[in-house]
C-alpha cells in the first residue's frame, strides 16, 4: 500500500527582507498546500515568517507573494507598534496612574539586544529599554512590561514592595502568562523573576 501523498510541503528561505522593513533580515519558512487553493497569508512564529501557499503556486508567483506578504505583515506591525515617542509617552500615562506622580521615567526606547529580558531599566538614569521582540503583541502586554521596568525606578529589585507596584496594573497576572506562554514556545527560560 503506498503511502498518503504529504498536505503540505515546508521549505525554509533564509535571509529574505522586506522591502521597507530592511533593519535586519528575517527567517521565512514557506509552507504548500493541496488543499489551499487561491489564498495566501502570512504571520511571525518567533524569529520566523511562515507563509502560506497553494501547493500549484510557481517559484515565481512564490518569489512575488512571499515579498508582497512580508511588505504586509511589516505594515501591519509598525501600525501595531508604537514608536520611541509614543512609548515613553505612554510610559509617562501609566507611571502616573499606577505608581504615582513622583515616578517619571528620563526614556523610553525600542533595543534589539534583548534575547532573554522583555525589558530593562537602569535605575540611577531613569531609562527604560523594552525588547523588539515585545513590538506586535497585545497592548497590554507592553504596558505590564512597561509598568514592570518602571517600578524598577521605585524598588530596584523584586521584593515584595516591588510586586506590589506592579500588581496595581490590572492586567498584571494575565500578561505575565502571556509572555510565559510566548517563552514557553519559544523555548526560552522561565524565571519567577524575569524582567
Amino acid at each position: 500500500m503506498a503511502a498518503p501523498a504529504p498536505r503540505q510541503r515546508t521549505e525554509a528561505r533564509p535571509g529574505l527582507r522586506t522591502a521597507q522593513a530592511r533593519e535586519e533580515p528575517c527567517q521565512v519558512e514557506v509552507r504548500r498546500s493541496q488543499r489551499r487553493r487561491r489564498t495566501v497569508s502570512a504571520y511571525r512564529e518567533g524569529d520566523r515568517v511562515i507563509v502560506l501557499l497553494p501547493a500549484r503556486m510557481s517559484r515565481a508567483e512564490e518569489r512575488r507573494w512571499v515579498g508582497v506578504m512580508l511588505d504586509r505583515l511589516a505594515a501591519q506591525e509598525r501600525r501595531r507598534s508604537p514608536s520611541d515617542g509614543e512609548l515613553l509617552d505612554r510610559a509617562r500615562a501609566l507611571s502616573r496612574r499606577y505608581l504615582g506622580d513622583g515616578v517619571e521615567p528620563a526614556s523610553v526606547r525600542w533595543v534589539t539586544n534583548q534575547g532573554m529580558r522583555w525589558g530593562s531599566c537602569t535605575p540611577s538614569d531613569g531609562s527604560v529599554r523594552l525588547s523588539t521582540r515585545l513590538r506586535g503583541m497585545p497592548a497590554w502586554v507592553v504596558d505590564y512590561v512597561l509598568v514592570h521596568e518602571l517600578a524598577h525606578l521605585v524598588e530596584a529589585g523584586h521584593t515584595p514592595r516591588f510586586w506590589s507596584l506592579v500588581r496595581r496594573y490590572p492586567q498584571a497576572d494575565r500578561a505575565r502568562g502571556y509572555l510565559e506562554g510566548v517563552a514557553a514556545t519559544a523555548h526560552l527560560p522561565l524565571s519567577e523573576c524575569e524582567d
